[in-house]
């Protein structure tokens, strides 16, 4: 059979007219509404997703972005914003002009009085950045990083506000942001995905779960789904061959594998066949990448003290060092999340013994960075899904969304300042407030990315990242 009967037997010629109208039609109209869409077309080599923003939109700053996600919402207040007036009204009711009417997650109906912090400050650095003590090792990075005390959100409780922080929407199903990266700009790996989550669980707080979903593509093709990595047995599930099972001879099966599927779209025309081919190669490739990756033995015993790492023990300090390892080998988005700072309970120790479990880890992280020269082009953020409240739960703190902080270092952020503030209670983020939609807006700034323009149609909708709000926050920007 030659060629042209081989193509006659698979379609026909209704079919191949039909998908020719319709596929030269949908190209024009996507390359009118935005040129980007031939541009990124012709720009991908075979294999290789080189993403759909073509070109950028602004010089890029950043080439990568490790997220350093503290799950279960760490207070302010005894981390990044010190609040002396809180401290000073301790014990007496906070003012009701702050909290009349105002949304709390379980403190409804309680007497509201004032909690002061429960940890010591200090000024650090040249920058003397105010930090707490329970940091002493990121104090000393205090002129590397910039710390946003203004930050609010929308969601009160920890699903949907993981939900909100990751994809900025509280509705489930829409793309995680490393998502929305990955499709827009592509990986810099081929033998690696270009968006991996490594998870560790503290000692010292309420652990609440993270779905996988926090991780997920939602309507953008699943090619670009998040990959957990595990801390115990395999890094990726079924990444070891079995026995016996040579590369030639699994290389084999995968493209027989293809093969069958290549077949199958020609007749139904699906996406989702595509993804699934490309996610076979990776898979074959991973399978040489992985184990030389995820292997720590191979760094100096000085580097795995600087992080206090034990290779295999799936602690945040390892998370950390292979955080690095990922970001050097071109992997786009890495997210670790730490469950533990959940503390509506026991603040003061508790609080204490989680900054222990990542303190070191984080300052290494950066200081490592640094000294490889990667820090430049390497955005790092740190933080969670909320703040605390200044009311007492007892001797812990409810979940608060008015006000909170986090920090950023690397990857075109201004080092060594604080931006923003929050009221004299740490309530309301009253100075330059900085919403979930700006920091997602800032963050793809940074990587030449106009966050308006970045979009995916879905069910009749243009949908984005930041959804219909947000604005770079440049002051931040060097």
């Amino acid at each position: 059979m030659n060629e042209w009967e081989e193509l006659s037997r698979k379609v026909t010629r209704r079919t191949f007219l039909g998908r020719t109208a319709a596929g030269m039609g949908s190209l024009a109209l996507a390359s009118f509404l935005d040129p980007r869409v031939l541009t990124a077309a012709s720009a991908a080599p075979a294999g290789h997703w080189s993403g759909v923003v073509h070109p950028l939109d602004y010089a890029p700053k950043a080439k990568r972005i490790i997220y350093l996600y503290m799950a279960g919402g760490p207070s302010h207040l005894e981390t990044f914003d010190n609040k002396p007036k809180l401290a000073e009204l301790n014990g007496q009711p906070m003012p009701a002009s702050l909290t009349k009417g105002q949304q709390v997650a379980q403190l409804q109906g309680v007497k509201l009085n004032c909690f002061g912090p429960q940890q010591p400050f200090q000024k650090f650095g040249k920058s003397q950045q105010e930090i707490s003590t329970i940091f002493p090792h990121l104090g000393g990075i205090a002129d590397d990083i910039c710390i946003v005390r203004s930050m609010h959100t929308d969601a009160i409780n920890h699903d949907p506000a993981h939900t909100f922080m990751n994809t900025g929407t509280t509705i489930s199903g829409r793309p995680a942001f490393g998502s929305w990266l990955w499709y827009g700009i592509g990986n810099i790996s081929d033998n690696l995905p270009g968006f991996v989550v490594l998870t560790s669980l503290g000692k010292f707080g309420q652990a609440q779960p993270i779905a996988s979903r926090q991780w997920s593509s939602g309507f953008i093709p699943s090619k670009f789904q998040g990959i957990e990595f595990h801390a115990q047995g395999d890094p990726v599930l079924y990444v070891t061959r079995p026995a016996g099972v040579t590369s030639g001879c699994q290389h084999d099966i995968v493209d027989a594998v293809n093969s069958l599927n290549e077949l199958h779209d020609d007749v139904v025309d699906d996406p989702e066949i595509s993804a699934r081919i490309s996610q076979y190669e990776l898979a074959f490739r991973m399978q040489t990448s992985i184990p030389e990756l995820t292997d720590l033995s191979k760094e100096s015993p000085k580097t795995l003290a600087a992080y206090g790492a034990t290779p295999g023990d799936g602690s945040f300090a390892s998370n950390c060092l292979l955080a690095r390892r990922l970001a050097e080998r071109g992997v786009r988005f890495v997210q670790l999340y730490h469950r533990g700072w959940d503390h509506h309970g026991g603040i003061k120790a508790n609080i204490k013994g989680a900054a222990g479990e990542v303190d070191q880890a984080c300052a290494a992280l950066v200081s490592d960075l640094k000294q490889r020269g990667m820090l430049e082009d390497t955005l790092v953020v740190w933080g969670g899904e909320f703040g605390r409240t200044p009311m007492a739960q007892g001797d812990g703190r409810d979940h608060h969304i008015k006000g909170f902080s986090i920090w950023m270092a690397g990857g075109g952020i201004k080092p060594g300042i604080t931006y923003g503030a929050t009221d004299d209670f740490g309530y309301n983020a009253e100075v330059n407030p900085v919403h979930v939609h700006d920091l997602h807006a800032t963050i793809l700034r940074l990587f030449g990315i106009e966050h308006t323009k970045l979009t995916y149609r879905f069910e009749g909708r243009d949908f984005r990242l930041t959804d219909v709000a947000g604005n770079a926050v440049t002051d931040i920007i060097v």
